[in-house]
């Protein structure tokens, strides 16, 4: 980890640290950085509010890096098992989070950084599960879809109750099933236009 990274990283912690008893929007950079041991010209050009929230999405995301690849498992467990190491990195960090996220999805900036994230999360995703080959058209509804749902799933995330996350498991799954119908769909669709436009369909 470069000087640079360690200090952002110390500026998240500090920042998620004392967001459990604050409103994310109120936190100032100079206490953040007190908190963190560090002066705050430390920060200048390194960390600030909008690099802390992108470097806090960033983060969440490398945790679906951590598991391991089995190519014989089927798209959709895969998609599961490594959307479901970020809901466990982010219940991790519950209560600071829930502060960013109450904020994130409440103000305008927020949720102009939430649409980029949730992309951003999805195409990760996608690379993770070895899914992220680019096939035009269709590359991009799954990307579009999966935002939607890890989306869905992180609104469960939300109102999750049960230590096993089980809400969220339920919600992911099931919206995981529904999108791999509605590619196959898709896929038929395709199929059956090709066939139709062919010379030797005439």
């Amino acid at each position: 980890m470069t000087g640079r990274e360690a200090i952002l990283q110390a500026a998240l912690d500090s920042a998620l640290k004392l967001a459990e008893d604050r409103s994310w929007d109120e936190l100032t950079l100079s206490e953040i950085a007190r908190d963190a041991g560090h002066g705050l010209d430390l920060f200048h050009g390194v960390a600030d509010k909008s690099s802390l929230t992108r470097a806090l999405e960033s983060h969440l995301d490398e945790a679906m890096s951590e598991g391991s690849l089995d190519p014989d498992e089927s798209p959709r467990t895969r998609l599961f098992d490594v959307l479901m190491l970020r809901f466990e990195a982010m219940e991790e960090r519950r209560p600071g989070l829930m502060s960013y996220l109450r904020w994130r999805d409440g103000s305008v900036e927020g949720q102009v950084l939430r649409g980029r994230a949730r992309l951003a999360t999805a195409r990760w995703a996608l690379a993770c599960s070895g899914l992220d080959a680019t096939h035009g058209l269709t590359h991009q509804f799954r990307l579009a879809g999966l935002a939607w749902i890890y989306g869905r799933a992180e609104t469960a995330w939300l109102d999750e109750t049960s230590a096993d996350l089980s809400r969220t498991m339920s919600v992911l799954d099931s919206e995981l099933v529904k999108a791999g119908r509605r590619m196959s769909w898709l896929g038929r669709l395709r199929s059956r236009r090709g066939e139709a436009s062919s010379p030797g369909s005439a």
